[in-house]
């Protein structure tokens, strides 16, 4: 399969490449500069230049591949502030992809978000959730805008993706923590610390965005999640553990002061399901869970980023 890969050289999307090459297809990658093209030439992929917001470009190369995996999100954006905007543009994109692949019976496989689906309960590929413009649903209305291409004749699939989406190399959310924890000299959790959050590694990720792509039936919802739900109070520990500092509660309103726009995302219970995505294309995570992958150390090497 000819594959037009978004977000080709982010966390996700540089694993889904090599994914994509083993198992035998050409892979297209969207990019923005010079020296991007001439990596992923080098590694076999052809460089198509443009932004999301380039939408003739999503449009024509998408018509003149098999599949769409579309993973790029204006992250900058939304991490200044201006998630309605980030939010937007991202639905451009997708409406774009499924006015090219409409009638074609082709694959659009797009990434989510998690966080807030099912608030009090363990959350499976079944559930919807409630649009009400808020920062935890702002994602899923373009996802289910995904969804609904499938009338339209295209294969359209959305992957859940837990929160975080960990391993060597990760700059995400557990990075943050780590440096927020380095910074105030203390690993703090919200509250009692007993929320969860579930969990992935990358290239199990990536593994299940191939699947998706090659055989994920129109219409369906994906969970890239390899573990239910990590406490975020033994992630805490951890982190305390390796840089040698306290482990804290920080009151729910202290929180944004504390852990910055973390603060209102680190007190979600999020339990999550992936029984179905299993069934459904045989996906079996293989790779160290959360807690595994911090103790291996090299989250603690190197300073991370801060929030």
């Amino acid at each position: 399969m000819r594959i037009f890969v978004t977000g080709v050289s982010g966390w996700i999307g540089s694993a889904v490449v090599p994914e994509l090459i083993g198992a035998g297809h050409q892979v297209v990658g969207l990019v923005r500069s010079d020296a991007t093209a001439d990596a992923l030439t080098a590694a076999g992929v052809e460089a198509v230049r443009g932004t999301v917001d380039d939408l003739d470009v999503l449009g024509s190369t998408a018509a003149a591949s098999d599949g769409v995996i579309h993973l790029a999100f204006k992250n900058d954006m939304a991490f200044a502030g201006d998630l309605q905007g980030a939010a937007e543009a991202d639905r451009r994109a997708v409406d774009t992809f499924g006015d090219a692949l409409a009638g074609t019976g082709r694959s659009l496989v797009i990434a989510s978000n998690l966080l807030g689906l099912a608030p009090g309960r363990v959350a499976t590929e079944r559930d919807r959730a409630a649009i009400d413009g808020s920062p935890g649903t702002i994602r899923q209305a373009t996802a289910q805008a995904a969804l609904a291409l499938a009338p339209r004749g295209v294969r359209s699939s959305v992957v859940r993706l837990a929160p975080t989406c960990h391993g060597e190399g990760d700059n995400g959310f557990m990075a943050m923590l780590i440096s927020i924890a380095r910074a105030k000299r203390v690993s703090g959790h919200v509250g009692d610390g007993a929320n969860r959050w579930p969990a992935v590694h990358r290239l199990d990720a990536a593994r299940l965005f191939r699947l998706a792509v090659e055989r994920a039936p129109a219409g369906s919802v994906l969970h890239g999640i390899a573990e239910e739900g990590v406490p975020i109070r033994d992630i805490a520990e951890v982190i305390g553990r390796h840089l040698d500092v306290p482990v804290a509660s920080v009151a729910p309103e202290a929180a944004a002061e504390h852990f910055g726009f973390l603060g209102a995302l680190l007190g979600f219970d999020a339990p999550t399901s992936n029984a179905l995505t299993r069934e459904l294309l045989d996906w079996h995570p293989t790779h160290p869970g959360l807690l595994e992958d911090l103790d291996q150390g090299h989250y603690f090497r190197t300073p991370a980023i801060t929030a």
